[in-house]
This record gives C-alpha cells, structure tokens and sequence, in this order.
C-alpha cells in the first residue's frame, strides 16, 4: 500500500483545499513491489503535476472523470495511481487480469505498472466475480486498492471495496489518478507529458472535461529544452471506442479556434488584443465528435505567411528532426509536418494550405500531406489568409492511416458554401476506377539531384506496374499561355498573359481577405488602444500592410477576381484535368512541389551552396511553383514521401539523409479517388509508412 500522509480537510472549496494539500503534504516516496510511487508533485489551480517512475504525468483534478460514495472514513485527502479494468467475464481469473496488465503495458505509452497501486474492476456481465486466482493475482502484484463495480460484482471479497456507479457514469479502461477524499473517489483524467524537444508547438492542450466542451491550455514546460510539454491521454480510454478516430491524438495550427483557448495567429499582438475563443472551428469540432484527441496547438508562421524560418520575429521556427536537425521546415503549417515527423506519440496534425502551407512542410519534413479540393471543409473559426483559395488538410506519417483518417473526417455536411470561393457545389465520388495517364510536365522534372530522381522514376515504375498507367510528358505552363481562357479580356480590354491574370487575380483575393478579414480590424483595435499605433508584426506583414492602396482593390475588384479564378479552374478542369465516364480524372499530373532533391535550412546563407536550395524556386521556364498550381485552379494535390538521399552536412559534417517526395495533382472532387490510389498503391509496396526522426526511412 501507498504510505501517504494525511491532511486535515474541512475547507469549502475542495479544489482549492486539494491544491493546498498538495502544496504541503509528501506523498510518500519508495517502492512497493517494484513500483514507483508519486515524487515531485506540483499543484496548480487546475491539476496537478507529478513524476512516476522517469515519467512526468498530468491529473485534472478540477473536472474529474467520475466520483463514488465509499464506505470508509477518513480524515484528510490522499492521490493514488490507479488502473481500470473493464472485463466481459462472468468468472475473472487470474490469468485474465495478467493478460489484459500485459496488453495494456505493451501496447500503450501512458500506462505504466506503477498505476497498479489500485484497481477498479468492472464488468459488462451481471453477477460476475473475482476467482480466487484473481484475488491470489491482485495480492501478488501488491494492489494497495481494489475496488469493484457492485453493479456488476454482487461478490465482494475481503479486503476490496465496493463502488456504486450514478447513473450516466462512464470510465472506460486504463490508467487514472484516484482522489481519496472524506466518504468519496474521484477518478482524474491523468495525461503522460512528452517533451517537446523540436519546439514545434505552442502549448498542450487538453479536454477539461466541463460538460461544456471547453478546452485548457497545459500551463507547463520543461526549461531545460525550453519547450511546452504535451499532454497525451492513454489509448487504452479509446480501444471499445467504434468512431473512426477514437484515440487519435491531432495536434492543430493555432490558426484555428478551439473553445476554451487564446487563438495566436503566430502573434504576440493578435493575442493581446482578441479574446479567448467562445467556440470550436467545425473543421476541429468534427475531429472531437469522430473520437481524436487534441493534444496541443502548433507553431505556424505569423498569420499563416510564407515566411523563411530566419524572418521569424515573434516566435522561434520549429526545428526538422530530420537529417542535421538543421534543415527547414518550411512555413506556414510547419510545425504540424515538424511535429509528425519527429514524435511517434503523435498521429496526425491539422493545417491549412492557402499558398503550399501543408504541402512544402510535408516535403521537408518526409510525411504525407495534402491539399484538398477547394472547398472541402469549412474554415469557418480559423483566421484567414485568402478566403477563395484557403483549404484544410492533415499530415501524417502512414499512407492508409492517412487516407482512412481523411476520407472519415472529410463530410460533404461541412463543405465551404460555393459563394465563397465561386466555384459549383463539390462531387466527391468514393471511386477506385484510376487514372490510366500521368502528365509528366517537362518544364518541372526531371529533378535537380539525379539521385532522387532515381527514386522518382522507381515509383513511376511502381505506379506503372499496379495501375497500369502510362506517361506522358507535357508542358503545362505553354499549355496555360496558349489557352483562351479569357477571351473577353484579350477582345475587349488588351492582350495579357493568362498567367500574369491568374496570379494577379489569386493576389486581389488575398489582398482583400487580409484587409477586410484581418489586419484592417486589427490595426484599428490595436490604434484604439495603444495611442494610435502600428502594431508589432513580422517584416513581410509590416512591407504588405503599409502598402496597401484602397483605391486599386476594392470590393467590385475581389469580385472580379473571384470570376477569373473560376474560369480558370472551369477551363482546367475541361482541358487539363478533365472527368470521363470511367474515371472521376482522366489524368493525374505531377511535379515537385519540394527542392528537387536538395537540401534545405533553416539558416539562410546555408541555402546560397550550389547542392542546396531555397523553398519556393521554380524552374525558369516555369511561370509558377508546382504548389501554386491547384491554389490557382482548385484542384486536390497530395504531397507523398518516396525516399531519401543523402547530402553532405554542413552542420553536422557527415553524410546524412534528406526526404524525397513528389506532388500528384488530380481534378477538383476526386480527393477520395486520390486516397483510394494510395491506399492500393502502399497495399503494393510502392509506398511505405515512414518513421519518425533523423531519416523517414
């Protein structure tokens, strides 16, 4: 048993009394049967802190999961770590509970043997009982506390305690801190903390648990890798769980509201002059209501810019867990592609894509990421960068658990209202009837290093096998140039490239969104307040910002650019990308949406050597990035991680890996088509899971 030392109680508040408690009484330190008890417990307002063994943990103490009535008195308050056992045996014996202790122990990060200083067992049978191997079973392993359903144990052997569950309460399995108060038990959600050493997020987050769907921003970080420390639940809570995302912990841009939580926008002054968030974006609420768990919110360049990791003012960029621990992580979402890759305690993390903001960090960071059809999923409740273009999309690390995960979290419930983006009411056919043609644009590829485009032709190869897919080179940008995309502007106004009127169209749009969605109500709250003052922003926000002229853009202009955009995406998706009878696209077309194979880092003189690159160059016989393509024209664009090849390190000064990854592009509507298509091609072997860490290989 746990030697504990008890307090006196009789203070109003019991959370109030429990954090006084904690402040001054020691839980008693040692080893029973091996096991770690409870050392350097740190209280706060709404939980307690306190290691297990080697191990940091989180209990909630404010919204506790459930409480029973006991039978015994005691004087003062105690905490315990527990574990549920939830059995569907009649008869529980002791080699059932060995089991389900070794499962849990095996197959879950959070639970420990030290969480079995008690025990609470229930049962989905009526009238079931413990054997006398269980209870020979429980006194081997020194189980201090043994608790037992009465409704499901009519049985209540010497030296367990009876439990009467209220009505309403659920506690699935796994492990808990128990609260042991005058006459009652409380079981705590209780969090494993992970550190997080690449300072890819700005807090950990977690439910609070309310009733009222609130969520609580983790107020505490480890100082010696300077970095907030995240709170993960236990998996073994979701195992009887049958929505489809039980138990996957997401991380999210803090672009996107959650309720309960300051909304950053990556600025230091957005923060100080916008509330708390009263509501979750829909884009997140939908994760929660499918089963994810949201463990924190993730670094992101400041208002979702395309900002290089050295302009960075107001926050540090994340670091790449890959190659040298040097190398960039792009922008935008970069700490969701940062984050996937360097924790396997991580599943999945939410972004948005506007420009590339998903699929440049998914390809310097060797995971899987997509841009979806404009017009997906709602961004309602995340800070805008260009309302006609913005999209939502997920990186993660394994390509079916990555198409499941969309293809259940994607629902035409929550598709963008058409008037936003001006384009027809999204199709999305569930279809596994595939392209038969790629359109290899020669003006992109072949790519810069030979090495990765061996394994760029290795996967066409692969693609070629099991789809039975042929190739054909193009060249997309004259095919654009020499469209009639717009023939009224080329009769009635004066002769312009197509191109120059797309991406000045995609700029209008964006100019706008900021001026009227953004910064224009942020600089004149901030002037209120601060005497008239510009706010502190970063450099490329400050340059835009003051340049803006009203009296070029406007709202019959926005209007004007939101028609060209949709001409475009028609004539692409007539011309380029076109539907057959037997296929949602007639073709696929890739390109290189990273650095041709080359290495790229977060420190910007590195980025000036002859075998490295910076992010965002483009071929120069190309009129736009690869990336900039389905921004343009609304289509769906996948970034998928192929391999690696290796790079001399500057910082490191050994040979180390850098991810190879390449861009598949298919119509507007076709995404679950496009998931499908990875689904068989890594059931093939064409694609791999990747790994977390130096190399994903």
């Amino acid at each position: 048993m746990i030697r504990t030392t008890n307090c006196p109680s009789g203070m109003d508040s019991w959370i109030f009394l429990f954090v006084k408690i904690l402040a001054v009484c020691t839980v008693a330190s040692g080893l029973v049967h091996g096991r770690a008890s409870p050392d350097n417990v740190q209280p706060s307002v709404d939980g307690v802190t306190y290691q297990l063994g080697n191990v940091t943990y989180f209990a909630n103490f404010r919204h506790p999961k459930a409480s029973f009535p006991i039978n015994v008195t005691r004087t003062g308050s105690q905490f315990v770590p527990v574990t549920v056992i939830e059995t569907n045996q009649s008869v529980v014996t002791g080699e059932y509970l060995k089991s389900t202790v070794s499962r849990y122990s095996s197959e879950d990060d959070v639970f420990s043997p030290d969480f079995l200083h008690a025990l609470y067992i229930t049962s989905s049978i009526p009238n079931s009982r413990l054997d006398q191997t269980a209870q020979q079973y429980l006194q081997d392993i020194g189980a201090g506390r043994v608790y037992l359903n009465a409704s499901a144990f009519r049985q209540i052997p010497p030296h367990a305690q009876a439990l009467r569950s209220t009505r309403g309460t659920s506690l699935p399995p796994g492990p808990y801190t128990a609260l042991l108060n005058t006459n009652s038990i409380s079981f705590l959600n209780t969090y494993r903390l992970y550190n997080d050493e690449y300072r890819t997020f700005i807090t950990g987050v977690y439910h609070s648990n309310d009733g009222d769907e609130t969520f609580a921003a983790l107020p505490a970080m480890d100082p010696r890798l300077w970095g907030p420390l995240i709170p993960v639940p236990s998996r073994i809570h979701s195992w009887a769980d049958p929505r489809p995302l039980a138990g996957k912990r997401v991380a999210v841009k803090d672009l996107f509201d959650m309720k309960g939580l300051q909304t950053s926008a990556g600025s230091h002054a957005w923060v100080q002059v916008t509330p708390i968030a009263n509501a979750t974006a829909p884009a997140i609420q939908r994760l929660v209501d499918l089963g994810a768990v949201l463990v924190g919110k993730y670094k992101l360049a400041q208002f979702a810019s395309g900002a290089d990791p050295w302009t960075w003012v107001d926050e540090q960029a994340p670091f790449n867990p890959r190659g040298d621990g040097y190398l960039t992580c792009s922008a935008s979402s970069s700490g969701g592609g940062c984050g996937v890759a360097a924790y396997d305690w991580l599943d999945a993390a939410i972004g948005t894509d506007t420009g590339s903001s998903i699929r440049r960090p998914a390809a310097v960071s060797g995971t899987f990421g997509n841009r979806p059809s404009q017009g997906m999923m709602s961004v309602e409740g995340a800070v805008p960068l260009n309302a006609a273009q913005d999209t939502v999309g997920l990186f993660a690390r394994d390509p079916v658990e990555w198409a499941d995960f969309a293809k259940a979290w994607y629902t035409p419930r929550l598709h963008e209202d058409p008037s936003v983006n001006s384009l027809p009411p999204l199709s999305v056919p569930d279809s596994v009837a595939f392209p038969k043609k790629i359109l290899y644009p020669v003006e992109y590829l072949p790519l810069v290093s030979p090495a990765a485009q061996a394994i760029l032709d290795d996967f066409l190869s692969g693609m070629t096998r099991v789809l039975g897919i042929t190739i054909e080179h193009t060249n997309f940008t004259a095919t654009v140039n020499n469209a009639s995309i717009y023939p009224e502007v080329d009769e009635n106004w004066y002769p312009v490239a197509n191109w120059d009127i797309i991406y000045n169209a995609s700029q209008t749009l964006n100019a706008w969104t900021q001026y009227t969605k953004v910064y224009g109500p942020f600089l004149r709250t901030w002037a209120e307040r601060n005497d008239g003052r510009f706010p502190p922003v970063d450099p490329q926000w400050r340059a835009s910002w003051t340049q803006f002229d009203i009296s070029y853009i406007n709202q019959t202009v926005y209007n004007q650019a939101l028609a060209r955009k949709a001409a475009a995406v028609n004539w692409f998706q007539k011309e380029v990308l076109y539907e057959t009878p037997d296929s949602c696209c007639e073709s696929l077309m890739i390109c290189d949406g990273g650095t041709g194979g080359l290495p790229s880092y977060r420190e910007q003189d590195l980025n000036k050597s002859p075998n490295a690159s910076f992010l965002g160059v483009f071929p120069k016989n190309a009129d736009v990035s690869c990336s900039n393509i389905c921004p343009l024209f609304g289509c769906v664009d996948f970034t998928i991680p192929l391999g690696q090849v290796e790079y001399q390190s500057p910082i490191t000064r050994v040979r180390e890996q850098w991810p190879v990854t390449i861009n598949i592009i298919a119509r507007r509507g076709c995404d679950f088509m496009l998931f499908n298509l990875v689904k068989k091609l890594a059931e093939e072997g064409v694609l791999r899971t990747v790994k977390t860490g130096r190399t994903p290989f």
